[in-house]
């Protein structure tokens, strides 16, 4: 038995810029989400998001996807890309930010689930500890926002967000081994743009309604958590088991409900501090690492 590799500054770096990103998506969503809708915010966000990682990909080559990785790329894009997009902005229109972050953050123990059993990375024994403890921060922090007004329909709509991003990082997985994460990133949000355009015109009329500062707010989703967030965790992503990266993103909620209380003057409950406090000490517990077995010496030879 041999413990994981030592993670390198790149891509912790990576992991870091990402959950800070994903974090600020969640006031963003909030904020711009009064003017647009659900549909058309999604559609704005990732057709900037598209345009930027175009860009980004100029220059680089094009590695041809078999049916196989195309059939894998509408999965992570229809699901993680579509679905989740819309479903998110409709969730924040139920709920506070802070308590949707909490909400959508079961997805990592998805994940967790779906590498161990379809990307072989099996479970852990400090993984599942802290997966545990992390999702007992997401339960506090759920009791806590059980009294701020959010409904019944937020709460399935963060569901359906969860299970489409768990759904989308392990297919999104499976074609890291061969693809670039730059290409797979950028393919995977322009299906995604697709799959949202039934609500162009919906964003053609919202945007020509919107203030000055949704219409920024939604270029911002577009360009910082999509096409820049959604890169660099597809490159940490690549050099990274699925289950244990996807614990990291327990750090967006605390993150989240603090943003929120400076921002859109969302003060959190003090059992969603505790939550977030305990989130946090899952994110620890599950990044230790098994003991390394020294070999019994060998009897020496006479």
């Amino acid at each position: 038995m041999t413990s994981p590799r030592p993670v390198s500054l790149p891509v912790l770096s990576a992991v870091a810029f990402t959950v800070l990103a994903w974090a600020s998506a969640f006031i963003g969503i909030r904020a711009a989400g009064a003017d647009l809708s659900p549909g058309a915010l999604a559609l704005g966000r990732l057709a900037v998001g598209t345009v930027v990682l175009v860009l980004l990909c100029l220059g680089r080559g094009w590695v041809a996807p078999t049916r196989r990785e195309w059939g894998l790329l509408a999965v992570c894009g229809v699901g993680w890309f579509g679905v989740y997009n819309v479903a998110l902005n409709a969730a924040e229109r139920h709920l506070d930010a802070g308590t949707t972050a909490m909400l959508v953050n079961i997805g990592p123990i998805l994940i967790a689930v779906l590498a161990g059993i379809w990307l072989g990375e099996g479970f852990p024994r400090w993984l599942v500890v802290g997966l545990a403890v992390a999702f007992a921060g997401v339960l506090l922090i759920g009791l806590a926002g059980r009294g701020s007004g959010g409904d019944l329909a937020g709460v399935l709509l963060c569901l359906v967000a969860a299970v489409t991003y768990a759904v989308g990082v392990v297919a999104q997985k499976s074609l890291l081994h061969r693809l670039p994460p730059l290409q797979v990133t950028a393919t995977a949000c322009a299906v995604g743009t697709v799959c949202c355009l039934p609500w162009a015109g919906a964003l053609v009329t919202d945007l020509a309604a919107a203030p000055a500062s949704s219409v920024v707010g939604m270029v911002y989703l577009g360009v910082v958590p999509t096409a820049l967030a959604f890169s660099t965790w597809a490159y940490a992503l690549a050099r990274t088991p699925a289950g244990r990266l996807g614990v990291t993103t327990y750090v967006v909620p605390p993150l989240v409900v603090l943003m929120s209380s400076l921002l859109l003057d969302e003060v959190p409950a003090a059992l969603a501090v505790v939550g977030g406090v305990v989130c946090l000490a899952g994110v620890a517990v599950s990044r230790r690492r098994e003991p390394v077995p020294v070999p019994a010496p060998e009897p020496a030879v006479r």
